[in-house]
């Protein structure tokens, strides 16, 4: 039962993921804010191999943030 329950969470981040990076693809935004959005999910989705229940936190609060308009410092 659990290891189902693992699965149905891990389907769900990997979906997210999906789409915070489409939407990170669709933004008008500077090349640097978008590298350090992509990076952030590339964080996100390596924290997921190892603790999926607390990167699906970290997704959430990204999408949040990305959501409300919260950008990260533009990378040079």
């Amino acid at each position: 039962m659990e290891h189902d329950g693992q699965l149905q969470l891990y389907a769900a981040v990997a979906f997210q993921l999906k789409e915070a990076h489409a939407k990170v693809r669709s933004l008008q935004v500077p090349e640097g804010v978008r590298m350090a959005l992509t990076r952030k999910l590339l964080v996100i989705t390596a924290a997921a191999k190892h603790d999926l229940a607390g990167a699906a936190r970290r997704l959430e609060r990204f999408t949040e943030d990305l959501d409300e308009g919260r950008m990260p410092e533009e990378e040079r």
